[in-house]
Formats: structure tokens, sequence, C-alpha cells
């Protein structure tokens, strides 16, 4: 009997779609980032504060560090990543945002098997599920 080959690399795919209450506080914090980071030109601290002062958005992708999601996470170590920001147009009851819209009917995958994502969804109070 064989076991099948299985590749050790695994795509994660996250979308996050957030509600800026405080588009100053995320830009100050993105600017005081951007300034301790020693490690950056100086022809590319002033484009990136820029772009976080002009855009939420922008702001928010210097804020969100991947490297720092999955770093605490045993047996696993990051070797690529990308991620952006953008500002959207968000309608909470539209069909289009049904996060289940790759799942049939039954809460299968197409391919037959059920999905492996994990969601937040937020009450108003602030408090959150995982399912």
């Amino acid at each position: 009997m064989s076991t099948p080959k299985t590749s050790r690399f695994v795509r994660l795919r996250v979308e996050l779609v957030l509600e800026v209450e405080d588009g100053d506080a995320v830009t100050e914090a993105a600017l005081r980032r951007i300034t301790d980071d020693g490690d950056m030109p100086a022809a590319e601290r002033v484009h990136a504060k820029s772009a976080v002062t002009e855009d939420a958005a922008e702001a928010l992708a210097y804020l969100v560090d991947p490297f720092t999601v999955v770093g605490e996470v045993p047996g696993v170590e990051l070797l690529q990543a990308s991620w952006s920001g953008e500002q959207i147009d968000y309608d909470p009851d539209s069909p289009e945002w049904d996060l289940d819209e790759d799942e049939d009917e039954d809460g299968e995958g197409e391919d037959g098997e059920g999905e492996d994502d994990h969601r937040v969804e937020g009450a108003e109070d602030g408090a959150g599920r995982v399912g």
C-alpha cells in the first residue's frame, strides 16, 4: 500500500473586511510604524508616508503584518507573503459578500469536501464567533 504524496507547502488565503471608525488614528499609527522602521530607505519612507496620509487602506496595509500572524504557529515558516488594502463599497446584505459562495447547498465545496474556512462574524456589541 502506498501513501499519496502531499505538498509541504500551503497557501492560506484570508480576506478581511474592516470598518475604519477612526481614519486619523489608523493614519497616525501607520506613520509611527514607518518612522520607527530603521531598515526602510529614506526615499521609500517619503513615498510610504505620502501613501498612508492619502489613503486609510494604504495605512492599514502598513499596519498588518502576515509575519506576525503566523510567527507563533509551531512547525511552519512563512516563505512568501503579499497583501494590500483597498477601499470598497460594502453591503453585508448583498449576495456578492456571501462568504459561503464556493459551497453547495449541502455545505460542501465544489470538490465535494467541506470547506476549511474559518470566519469571525461580529455582533453589534463587538463580540464575535468563529464558525
